[in-house]
């Protein structure tokens, strides 16, 4: 009888494990020195932000890139140190990029995100951003204004499509088909060229539609009789 109650008693419950005392993941990205040319030049105003446009950037700091193709801001979190030197000979320039604790993801998150942000600047101010765009369908053509500033799209609708474009973005049109934006920051180019897709987006029956860069899409075959 004691052994069959046993065999119903409730299993011991395990030891908890402990918690983990492995030290948080470092950023992989973060831990990237960014390397600069003589042109570009860094300056980090330790100046708190007490004006932001956004709420987010209350207490922030601001770091300026300069180089030969224009000028970018970018705002840092308090928390984000920033260690910049320059080699007298050379003039080349090293950007580290660190946080001040490690235990606090929000932290970590923004460790990887300043560095790759600052790495865009960077190249952006130096070198430049360009992205193709090309028009595929019967028809449709893109026309720029002699002054730049406005884009004309023939899109099949009954009225072209007119888009201003944005300051900080040059945009040609070296065909009729074509049209190449430039610009330092990439994410608004890429947002600029986004907007442009969306008036017509790549179908995939007849594989018509505004293409980005080297975007395809796969054939479909319409429905048979």
């Amino acid at each position: 009888m004691a052994s069959a109650l046993r065999s119903l008693a409730l299993p011991t419950r395990r030891a908890l494990r402990p918690f983990s005392t492995v030290a948080p993941a470092l950023s992989h990205i973060g831990r990237k020195v960014i390397i600069y040319p003589s042109e570009v030049e860094i300056t980090h105003d330790l100046t708190p932000i007490k004006e932001p446009r956004i709420p987010s950037e209350l207490d922030n700091t601001t770091l300026t890139i300069r180089g030969p193709l224009g000028v970018e801001t970018l705002p840092i979190k308090p928390f984000v140190r920033l260690k910049i030197n320059r080699d007298p000979d050379s003039g080349t320039g090293q950007l580290r990029v660190s946080i001040a604790d490690r235990e606090i993801k929000e932290q970590r998150a923004m460790w990887g995100t300043t560095q790759a942000l600052v790495q865009n600047y960077v190249t952006g101010v130096s070198e430049g951003f360009r992205v193709p765009l090309r028009l595929e369908g019967v028809g449709y053509r893109a026309t720029l204004e002699p002054s730049g500033e406005k884009l004309g799209l023939k899109l099949g609708y009954a009225n072209p499509v007119e888009l201003v474009v944005p300051e900080g973005i040059k945009a040609t049109t070296p065909t009729p088909t074509k049209i190449l934006l430039q610009g330092t920051d990439l994410q608004r180019v890429k947002l600029f060229a986004a907007k442009i897709r969306k008036y017509r987006k790549p179908e995939p029956y007849n594989q018509k539609g505004i293409f980005v860069g080297n975007e395809t899409i796969k054939k479909k075959e319409g429905k048979k009789k």
